[in-house]
């Protein structure tokens, strides 16, 4: 299957295109510290999952377990913005959902490549 066909990287690219400007509203105080660190891990996770595309092996697995970390941490940020009133209850409920179907997919990716 080919990146193209993949729906985890346009889903991720959907999240990135979504996380951007969402996070422009966040109080200017925090966008030096924890506006970067979500970014960072939104980012990260992106990158790991394309890295993760053109390896095999161990070395996929690898990066399909940063991926999972980056996930888990942009998660935890996320549920941090929407605790301090940064995202609304709706928007929270649309990212959440974003993130489940990306985890959903790196899930299965997970498992087809340690029968690999």
């Amino acid at each position: 299957m080919t990146r193209e066909e993949m729906p985890i990287f346009s889903r991720t690219f959907d999240f990135l295109t979504w996380l951007l400007p969402a996070t422009n509203h966040f109080p200017r105080a925090h966008r030096h510290s924890f506006t970067q660190r979500l970014l960072d891990a939104a980012f990260d996770l992106s990158e790991s999952l394309q890295e993760a595309d053109l390896r095999r092996g161990e070395e996929r697995r690898e990066r399909l377990r940063r991926a999972d970390e980056s996930l888990a941490k942009v998660r935890y940020y996320l549920r941090l913005a929407q605790r301090w009133g940064w995202l609304t209850p709706g928007q929270y409920q649309h990212v959440a959902a974003m993130m489940t179907e990306i985890g959903k997919l790196l899930g299965g990716w997970q498992k087809v490549s340690l029968k690999n």
